[in-house]
């Protein structure tokens, strides 16, 4: 399908590799130039430079943690001075520590807090009139925890839902200029499950790392978990006018896994 997106600029947070750097990659390959953003600047560049050889689009990587207040406007301003405008932006952020409620400490609440909905709002006041200027579309990347909660994942399962409480508001506040929707990925390959499923086992919930892989898949009615660039094209998707009336939606991406009738 064609999206008519040439010559749009985006800008990805979290996006030197997983969900975040499946939604730089699709974007790209629809012609639209892309700020990518990481923790890591070597591994970024790196990141930068394939996507940008794979897709033959304008890939620029700008180092920051999505933590700090100060990141957000750099990745903002960067973006408009190098390529003259801003018309998405696709937020995505590592998630939080795992484990139960009574195992959880305050400053993994606040830190939580911090990366996955202060970001999203500290990056969206930065853009916004830059979004409405040209019509711009935002796209939160949360997980299918928002559905239905999951064991062991109390910080993703409670703060993850302050992401949708903000979307569905800038849905309606920020329109009809700018579109704001999120997908729920499922179980993807990302080094988010890596580390989920290493911290399971050090918990001793698992045998051996193939239980552990299984108790993520076993649930998927497809069989499998998802593909990172396969999410990427729905992003891609929600973010041009091919999705013109989609706004203040929350898409699952999930394989059927979760149980949850909305």
């Amino acid at each position: 399908m064609e999206l008519n997106l040439n010559d749009n600029v985006a800008l990805v947070t979290a996006s030197s590799s997983g969900l975040g750097k499946g939604s730089a990659r699709a974007l790209a390959a629809e012609g639209v130039s892309v700020l990518i953003n990481g923790r890591d600047e070597e591994k970024l560049a790196a990141v930068a430079q394939k996507l940008s050889e794979e897709t033959g689009a304008k890939v620029l990587p700008v180092q920051g943690d999505i933590k700090e207040r100060e990141t957000m406007a750099k990745l903002v301003n960067t973006a408009v001075d190098k390529f003259g405008k801003l018309d998405h932006i696709v937020t995505s952020a590592g998630g939080p520590a795992s484990g139960s409620t009574l195992e959880t400490s305050e400053k993994d609440w606040y830190d939580g807090f911090d990366m996955m909905v202060m970001s999203v709002f500290r990056l969206v006041k930065k853009a916004a009139p830059y979004l409405r200027d040209g019509g711009g579309t935002i796209v939160n990347i949360t997980s299918r925890s928002v559905k239905e909660a999951l064991d062991s994942l109390v910080l993703s399962n409670s703060i993850r839902m302050s992401v949708i409480g903000l979307e569905k508001t800038l849905s309606r506040e920020l329109a009809p200029e700018v579109r704001v929707n999120s997908v729920l990925p499922g179980p993807h390959h990302t080094p988010r499950i890596d580390g989920l499923i290493e911290q399971s086992l050090e918990r001793g919930e698992f045998e051996d790392r193939q239980a552990a892989l299984e108790s993520w898949t076993g649930n998927v009615p497809l069989g499998r978990i998802g593909d990172p660039d396969k999410l990427g094209s729905l992003v891609a998707f929600l973010s041009s006018e091919k999705a013109s009336f989609i706004n203040g939606a929350a898409i699952p991406v999930d394989g059927g896994s979760s149980r949850s009738n909305l």
